[in-house]
């Protein structure tokens, strides 16, 4: 890509797919915002704005916050400067109708998406990396049973998250809630696909290939 891109994307792709690792490379090497739902929320509610108090009481009552107010949040971060050119939404939106109210949102404020970028691994390899995570009960260190072994006498923990049947659970979720927003996005002609199942650098490699194309 050029050296000052200007790209506007939403990362997507099942727990486990890695978007965590390519969100990093990626908001590195374009130089543009990570706007991470959790963090976007967290941050308003600092920042004291109307919206963000808004979301701060809901979250205090342990309520969500509902979809018209992270959408202006998630409006009001992108009009900040260093959205100007580009920004990569990660979290959100996570079912169809949110998607098409965020749509919805940017046209009214003339701003258009470049692409949706959809990390792809199958359920059965996700469930494979997930399951074989173990940390290291002292340092915190994180290893993998079948891939990274932790070394002999080390006490390793498996996180109540990582067990199998809380891995299905968030597939399930995930199939069920925000699998739709794919075909929703393919047939706008934004979707691009990227194997998900190779190293890193491969997966970057793909993600920037397939957004010059766009």
């Amino acid at each position: 890509m050029s050296n000052n891109p200007e790209v506007r994307l939403i990362l997507v792709g099942p727990p486990g797919a890695g978007k965590g690792t390519q969100a990093k490379r990626l908001v590195d090497t374009l130089q543009i915002p990570h706007i991470s739902t959790g963090d976007m929320l967290r941050a308003a509610r600092e920042a004291g704005t109307e919206l963000g108090r808004k979301a701060g009481e809901l979250m205090d009552r342990g309520e969500l916050v509902p979809d018209d107010v992270v959408i202006g949040l998630v409006m009001e971060r992108i009009a900040e400067p260093d959205a100007k050119r580009g920004f990569m939404l990660d979290g959100f939106p996570r079912t169809r109708p949110q998607a098409e109210a965020l749509d919805a949102a940017l046209e009214a404020a003339a701003v258009e998406l470049d692409g949706v970028v959809l990390i792809e691994v199958e359920d059965a390899k996700i469930e494979r990396r997930i399951t074989g995570r173990r940390s290291d009960a002292v340092t915190g260190d994180i290893y993998h049973m079948e891939f990274d072994p932790p070394p002999d006498g080390v006490d390793v923990v498996q996180r109540p998250d990582d067990t199998v049947e809380a891995v299905r659970a968030r597939l399930a979720k995930y199939h069920a809630s925000t699998a739709p927003i794919i075909p929703y996005y393919d047939a706008q002609g934004l979707l691009r696909r990227v194997n998900g199942d190779q190293s890193p650098d491969a997966v970057t490699h793909e993600i920037m290939v397939a957004l010059e194309r766009a």
